[in-house]
């Protein structure tokens, strides 16, 4: 009996180690198996924004940049004194006196400006590029007329006048373009090669050409990247197919382009005359030479 006893202890113990055993395996695959389940729902997580990340990038990369170029900033201001326009071109430097328009320019070099004073002191700046530099250009005119002996006062500064330039990564259609819109395009091309196209709000005159390059004209810069925004829009209905030229063509210009002249070869000035005349000018002096006649010859004496 104690043997008997003692194999079912050692049986029972050996079954409680074998599930002990089993339980521990079945325990780490499902540990392993969670992990992975855990790996591939955050990798399915973070696909999605990848996606959306990526759509995101190609619409960015749809969506065309515009440069917009300010290429002249116009202001004026008021001077509130009479200005003695023929005092100021004796005295000043870097000026001319128009006498007959009854102006004087004054130029700036830094920025680099040009003014028109009239006696009555309002002045008109030219040339500055933001509305910032054309500020400072005009108190610095300011500044040197009350160097120069005049009471003069900053007064009234306003930008009057914004002129811009963009150009459209594709042409357009300006006859389509203008039937579309005939109350705000005008289209004359025996006058102008372009559009002109007027905006009431925001205020804007815009000239469009066919090969995308859009001129714009606004009384402040605000209202330039307004106007871009506007016709950009309108305009892109109405692009012209691009022009593509197969390699093949271009190939049979250049060959038939490089047997016209070739400066290695002989010729006049590497150009080469008809051989066929060459040839028979040839034929006609040999026998000229082979002839019975021999007054060529210098050796035959002539009785």
């Amino acid at each position: 009996m104690p043997d008997s006893y003692s194999f079912t202890d050692s049986s029972t113990s050996l079954a409680d180690s074998h599930t002990l055993h089993v339980t521990e395996e079945e325990n780490k695959e499902n540990k392993v198996e969670n992990l992975k389940n855990k790996d591939v729902s955050e990798v399915k997580e973070e696909h999605p924004s990848n996606a959306g990340n990526e759509e995101q990038g190609a619409e960015g990369a749809d969506t065309p940049v515009i440069d917009i170029v300010v290429n002249n900033v116009v202001c004026t201001f008021n001077l509130r004194c009479h200005i003695n326009l023929k005092r100021l071109a004796m005295e000043g430097s870097n000026v001319e006196y128009r006498r007959e328009h009854g102006i004087l320019n004054m130029k700036l070099r830094r920025p680099r400006v040009t003014s028109n004073i009239t006696s009555s002191g309002k002045v008109t700046i030219t040339g500055s590029t933001s509305e910032g530099e054309a500020r400072v250009a005009a108190r610095r005119v300011a500044r040197r007329l009350q160097r120069l002996g005049f009471n003069v006062r900053f007064f009234h500064f306003k930008v009057v006048n914004v002129l811009a330039t963009c150009s459209l990564p594709f042409g357009i259609k300006l006859n389509t373009f203008s039937n579309q819109y005939p109350q705000e395009a005008s289209y004359e091309p025996e006058l102008h090669p372009g559009v002109t196209f007027r905006i009431k709000d925001p205020k804007a005159t815009l000239k469009i050409f066919s090969t995308g390059s859009i001129t714009i004209t606004a009384p402040c810069v605000d209202n330039i990247g307004s106007a871009v925004e506007h016709i950009y829009p309108l305009v892109s209905e109405y692009q012209m197919e691009k022009r593509v030229i197969p390699k093949k063509n271009l190939n049979v210009k250049k060959i038939e382009h490089s047997h016209h002249y070739h400066p290695h070869h002989g010729g006049v000035n590497g150009f080469h005359g008809d051989e066929d005349e060459d040839d028979e000018l040839d034929e006609e002096e040999e026998e000229m030479y082979d002839s019975d006649d021999d007054s060529f010859d210098s050796d035959v004496s002539h009785d």
